[in-house]
């Protein structure tokens, strides 16, 4: 169960970085900082420092979340008697986002091309702030993977760190591939774009076909009992 658990953190994470929204600011990002900088092995530099910011944002987001949860008693109380219930409906809403049944009416925030800019003149270092400017502007799909399918996982199985860590090297993975083709110079970037969001498109529905059948079940073993 562990071992499944930890690939569903995974999983999560790689589909939460090739969202299309999470996806395009992170090719953007790669993309500005090599324009920025000349030296390959700086841009590549700068992709994993880039890298290392946007996942230590979620790494450090879950963490506070679930150790608040978990640590004050009224809410770990609560969540011991009644969390497989609530998990039971988040899965099924999160479900109903990733197939697009649902929408949240999430503003979607940016970070202006001058915050960018002065970021990357620092050189690589910058990339790693621009990172978290990056994973905190959440948008709809990311944030329903994150707070809706991340956190529920992580206050059930009561792992602070373990989930949020793996979550955050998932959701950096991608990240790192784009940083290394742009360093390396290769034209293939457009090309790999189109075919991560075609794929994208079809592993975001199959993920939420399965998060609403797992959440049918729960909601008919623990609300109804019937299961």
């Amino acid at each position: 169960m562990e071992v499944f658990l930890l690939a569903t953190a995974v999983w999560l994470g790689i589909l939460t970085s090739v969202s299309p929204c999470p996806l395009a600011t992170n090719i953007a990002a790669v993309s500005f900082i090599s324009q920025r900088i000349t030296q390959k092995n700086t841009v590549l530099l700068s992709g994993i420092f880039y890298t290392l910011g946007r996942s230590l944002t979620y790494i450090v987001l879950g963490v506070l979340i679930i150790k608040a949860l978990i640590d004050i008693p009224i809410l770990s109380d609560f969540l011991q008697r009644y969390v497989n219930k609530i998990l039971g409906i988040i899965l099924i809403l999160v479900g109903m986002v990733l197939l697009d049944l649902l929408r949240i009416p999430l503003p979607i925030p940016s970070v202006s091309e001058d915050v960018a800019k002065k970021l990357i003149e620092k050189g690589a270092i910058g990339s790693f702030p621009l990172g978290i400017l990056f994973a905190l502007a959440f948008c709809p799909v990311s944030a329903a993977l994150f707070f809706g399918g991340l956190i529920p996982i992580a206050v059930k199985t009561q792992s602070g760190i373990a989930i949020p860590l793996i979550y955050g090297i998932g959701t950096g993975l991608p990240v790192l591939l784009f940083a290394f083709l742009v360093a390396v110079g290769t034209g293939y970037i457009t090309t790999l774009y189109y075919r991560i969001t075609r794929i994208e498109f079809y592993t975001k529905k199959v993920t939420g076909i399965i998060f609403i059948l797992v959440g049918i079940y729960y909601t008919l073993a623990y609300i109804f009992e019937i299961v």
